[in-house]
């Protein structure tokens, strides 16, 4: 019988967008139901598989999205979110499938769920491109975001630091804009997935932080120093206002943590 680190590699090389979801939805309800055994036998690929045709482009040359709600622009931010929802899938995977047995049954808890999330949210936003007539790689994506987790592939200290406390952090404060941008549009059908994917992010950063404090005490580090060293060291891009407080603050990220860097 497959352990969970080869369910998790498996569902990582899975590029078929609805395949991957539902391999993901499988190995979690396997794990929660104990009819998957916990071990960690196999590595994590360097990168998981994407769908077949899926044109991949380096972050700086993204054609640039239009704010307008024609049917193109609405098409073009839906089909941006799905990509980062997809990518979130393989994110969550890969950072039980890669620290899961060192950072131990919590965590793998955590972040199996939060991988559940993910595929749920991708699933929603696919769908609702799909009554634009258009669906998941459709449009160019960027990497940006796996390359951050190949950045951090070797510590689960700087993987925490970057993925949910500042790339998913980062969604807490951009959300609410588009979430009115969407309502004011009319459309309540992605205002309810956007609130959905508000309200799970808060979660899936707070579990970020946590884990983060708790690594950081096993190894005798003070957190939010570290937090900032690591920040500087891997994030390549730059934290800048306007910041979500409230949600941050939700989600464990105290405003004097991220004020003092951004």
């Amino acid at each position: 019988m497959a352990d969970l680190s080869e369910a998790i590699r498996t569902a990582l090389l899975t590029g078929d967008k609805r395949a991957k979801v539902m391999a993901t939805r499988a190995l979690v309800r396997d794990w929660r139901k104990g009819r998957l055994p916990g071990g960690f036998t196999v590595s994590m690929p360097d990168s998981p598989a994407w769908p077949d045709g899926l044109e991949v482009l380096p972050p700086g040359r993204m054609p640039k999205r239009g704010k307008g709600g024609n049917a193109r622009n609405r098409i073009a931010l839906w089909h941006s979110l799905a990509h980062i929802e997809f990518v979130a899938i393989d994110l969550a995977l890969d950072i039980v499938g890669r620290f899961g047995a060192e950072m131990g049954d919590a965590f793998i808890a955590d972040f199996l769920g939060v991988a559940a999330d993910e595929a749920m949210h991708f699933a929603l936003i696919d769908r609702h491109l799909a009554t634009m007539g258009a669906g998941y790689g459709d449009l160019p994506v960027h990497d940006g975001l796996w390359q951050s987790a190949m950045d951090t592939a070797h510590d689960a200290a700087a993987r925490l630091a970057i993925v949910p406390m500042v790339l998913e952090a980062r969604g807490l404060d951009v959300t609410p804009a588009t979430l009115n941008r969407v309502r004011s549009q009319g459309d309540s059908r992605g205002a309810a997935i956007l609130q959905r994917v508000l309200d799970d992010e808060i979660r899936h950063v707070s579990a970020g932080a946590s884990h983060f404090t708790k690594v950081c005490v096993q190894r005798g580090i003070e957190p939010k120093n570290h937090w900032k060293r690591l920040v500087k060291t891997y994030f390549r891009g730059v934290l800048k206002p306007p910041f979500n407080d409230s949600a941050r603050l939700a989600a464990g990220l105290s405003r004097d943590l991220y004020a003092g860097i951004a």
